[in-house]
């Protein structure tokens, strides 16, 4: 089977590569040539582990091609993907300009039958949308059928979440179509991976209500944090024994600096709009938002305050920029917010981000990045720790120490055991604990 992927970000990139592994032939396209031109090298835009080795040997053995050409790779595929991007535009919905665009390209290039399938994520009645614009822009009438297939690739495992995902939704309204998509996705068989089929609608609407329901257990957990300082209880051992119990789980209940990234801030957001569009207001995924917000000032302000709001002029020594670990993605990454936040203070900044350096020069370019977490710490007055990566977990705490010009420790992701960091002789803190 020949399949092609419209859009070579995260998304598309990760998509074809994969399906690429499972022996169909692929077609990624892009109408950015450098970045075609990089890819049919090897060069991945974006870090993610496990994906560049799969890119290039997929390439090597001819089932995965790099293309600016839409017109072919839609006339030679049987199913055509959307993986295009869906930026929030100011109101907080979705921007389907790229999303339509493509799908008058696809309809201008259309043979035979074919099948649609967004794995961009997209409003409830996009796949309807989509529809009407082939339809409009078909030269001659060729049936064809639209699927809703939507994504749940975590940045920094991207690859493994593919492989043996949790689920598959598809959405689709033809017996034919959901044949074919089950075809494609037949290697998961032999995982007895989970397959929900459905309708349209409800499979575009099943991400936005995941990843805002994620959400909302990361909010609820700051926020219980935040209680747990003021009474002098222990997060990380509330959080263990809510876990446990079968009906909560104990994923996304790690109380830290709150979630950022290109997903849950932008689809929780969406997700308010398309309800307010249709009359409804969701007080709970609202609050989600808002609790997100105030979790990263409360924790920055924890910083200020400890300098007793004498910030100006002091060093303070940033670990991690990117939104999370094993990813160079900064987009919402609340260690951008608290750069700037200390920036609006005239403290200093000096950092450093295994992956994520290069794209926050963008955005910071006057700021001092350094080689490791020790050049961080050296003459700095603090130490914040915001992105888990491993290579924080095992610091050696009194060369930081010595490498200090003073002693404040600000752990945000609880990563170290505080008696253990204070003494050492720093002045730690950390988040729902004492």
């Amino acid at each position: 089977m020949h399949i092609s992927i419209i859009g070579t970000g995260y998304v598309g990139l990760v998509t074809g590569a994969c399906f690429a592994e499972f022996g169909i032939f692929v077609t990624c396209v892009d109408k950015d040539k450098n970045k075609i031109e990089k890819l049919k090298k090897g060069h991945i835009p974006f870090y993610e582990p496990g994906l560049e080795d799969l890119v290039k040997r997929n390439t090597k053995e001819g089932r995965l091609k790099f293309t600016t050409k839409i017109e072919k790779a839609v006339e030679d595929s049987l199913v055509i993907f959307i993986a295009v991007g869906t930026p929030p535009r100011g109101d907080g919905s979705a921007n389907l300009d790229y999303v339509e665009d493509v799908a008058k390209e696809i309809a201008k290039s259309m043979n035979s039958y074919k099948v649609i399938v967004t794995k961009s994520t997209v409003p409830v009645g996009t796949g309807f949308k989509i529809r009407e614009i082939i339809n409009k822009n078909l030269h001659k009438k060729i049936n064809f059928d639209i699927v809703s297939n939507p994504e749940f690739l975590r940045e920094g495992s991207a690859v493994d979440d593919f492989m043996r995902p949790n689920r598959v939704v598809i959405g689709a309204e033809s017996e034919q179509a959901i044949a074919i998509m089950k075809d494609l996705y037949r290697p998961l068989y032999l995982l007895e991976t989970p397959f929900v089929i459905t309708d349209i609608p409800t499979a575009e609407l099943i991400k936005y209500a995941t990843n805002s329901f994620l959400a909302t257990k990361i909010s609820f957990i700051n926020e219980i944090s935040a209680l747990c300082e003021a009474v002098g209880a222990n997060i990380n051992t509330v959080a263990k024994a809510m876990g446990l119990d079968g009906r909560i789980g104990p994923k996304f209940l790690h109380a830290g600096i709150g979630f950022g990234g290109s997903c849950l801030p932008k689809d929780t957001r969406a997700l308010v709009k398309i309800a307010e569009e249709k009359g409804v207001y969701l007080r709970i995924v609202n609050a989600a938002i808002e609790a997100n917000e105030n979790q990263k000032e409360r924790l920055t302000k924890k910083i200020i305050d400890a300098f007793d709001g004498k910030i100006e002029n002091k060093t303070i020594g940033i670990l991690g920029l990117s939104f999370k670990p094993n990813t160079d993605d900064i987009r919402e990454s609340p260690a951008l917010f608290i750069i700037n936040r200390l920036i609006e203070e005239k403290a200093n900044i000096k950092a450093f981000d295994p992956a994520a350096i290069e794209n926050t020069k963008n955005v910071f370019p006057t700021i001092v990045y350094c080689k490791d977490a020790y050049s961080v710490a050296e003459d700095a007055d603090a130490i914040v720790i915001v992105t888990e990566w491993n290579q924080f977990r095992n610091l050696d705490l009194s060369k930081i120490k010595k490498l200090m010009k003073d002693e404040f420790f600000f752990d945000f992701r609880n990563i170290y055991e505080p008696e253990k960091v204070r003494n050492i002789g720093f002045r730690y803190f950390s988040v729902g604990r004492i």
